[in-house]
């Protein structure tokens, strides 16, 4: 990954903050100055390079913590919201922001609704557990199901 590609990323997460959405190629390449197909180009590097995940058409679907598309999970952090790709990453949104979040989020036992409240990185119940069935160094065999 080269600068240029550092600094994609990092215009591509200030973007999908501060729009609650994942932006499109346009919108990134008008506030760096780039061709449409630069950015396109750049983020078929950091999808192979594992820093976003792209759907078959080439627009984000995931930029982790950040999920494109409506997930389970659900994070409000005051008066924003954004939707995490699973339980895992929606702890890592109000930690990559600095900030106190709400968790909404479905038992995947019983369905049940869950509120999570996260102050200072930690949540308010410190008895609850997730589980990740898949292991840690096969997330990228199929990150969508992961």
């Amino acid at each position: 990954m080269d600068d240029l590609d550092v600094d994609l990323r990092n215009e591509t997460y200030r973007q999908f903050v501060a729009l609650g959405r994942a932006p499109s190629a346009r919108e990134v390449a008008v506030s760096r100055g780039l061709a449409e197909s630069e950015v396109r180009a750049g983020w078929a590097r950091l999808h192979d390079g594992h820093a976003l995940v792209l759907d078959p058409e080439g627009e984000i679907l995931m930029l982790n913590p950040f999920a494109a598309r409506p997930t389970r999970f659900r994070v409000e952090t005051g008066d924003r919201s954004w939707f995490a790709n699973c339980g895992w990453d929606a702890f890592g949104i109000g930690a990559s922001l600095g900030v106190d979040s709400i968790i909404h989020a479905d038992c995947a036992d019983c369905a049940e609704p869950l509120r999570i409240p996260v102050r200072a990185g930690q949540p308010e119940d410190l008895s609850l557990v997730f589980h990740v069935l898949v292991p840690a160094k096969s997330w990228w065999q199929d990150i969508g199901f992961t």
